[in-house]
C-alpha cells in the first residue's frame, strides 16, 4: 500500500496554493490533495464533460458564454450520477490515509471539491468546444 500511495504523491506533485499555521484541516486538505489532483486530472474532466455535453443533445455548444457558465454549474449541481462519476475520478487519486480524512468529513469536502471543479471547468470555457 505505502509504494502506491509514494506513487501517487509523486504523481500528483506538490501542493498547490497557500498553506500557514492558520490553515484548517480542510483547506490543508484542499491544497495538499485536491488541487493537485485537479490539475493532474485537467485533460479528463475536459473530455468527461465534452462527452457529457454531447451525450445531453448538443445544447451546451449553441449557448452563449454566460449561459455556458451556468451550465456547467447547474449539470454538476443537479446531475448526481454525473457528479458521482467526477468525484470518482478524485477520489481515485487520494492515497489511503487522505481517504481516511476525507471520509471524517466528506460533505464539506464535497463541496470545496465540485466548487473548484465548477470554477475550473468554467475558467476553461473556451476550450469546451467541438472540434
Amino acid at each position: 500500500m505505502e509504494n502506491r500511495d509514494t506513487f501517487l504523491i509523486d504523481l500528483r506533485g506538490a501542493p498547490l496554493g497557500t498553506i500557514s499555521a492558520q490553515s484548517t484541516s480542510e483547506e490543508l486538505f484542499q491544497n495538499r490533495t485536491l488541487r493537485p489532483i485537479l490539475v493532474l486530472q485537467n485533460e479528463l474532466f475536459i473530455e468527461v464533460f465534452l462527452n457529457y455535453a454531447i451525450k445531453q443533445k448538443n445544447v451546451f455548444f449553441s449557448l452563449p458564454p454566460e449561459k455556458k457558465m451556468a451550465y456547467i454549474e447547474n449539470v454538476i449541481q443537479r446531475d448526481i450520477k454525473f457528479r458521482n462519476s467526477l468525484k470518482g475520478i478524485i477520489i481515485g487519486l487520494f492515497t489511503v490515509e487522505e481517504y481516511k480524512d476525507y471520509i471524517k468529513n466528506s460533505s464539506n469536502i464535497n463541496k470545496r471539491m465540485m466548487n473548484m471543479l465548477v470554477e475550473r471547468l468554467k475558467n476553461q470555457i473556451q476550450i469546451l468546444t467541438l472540434e
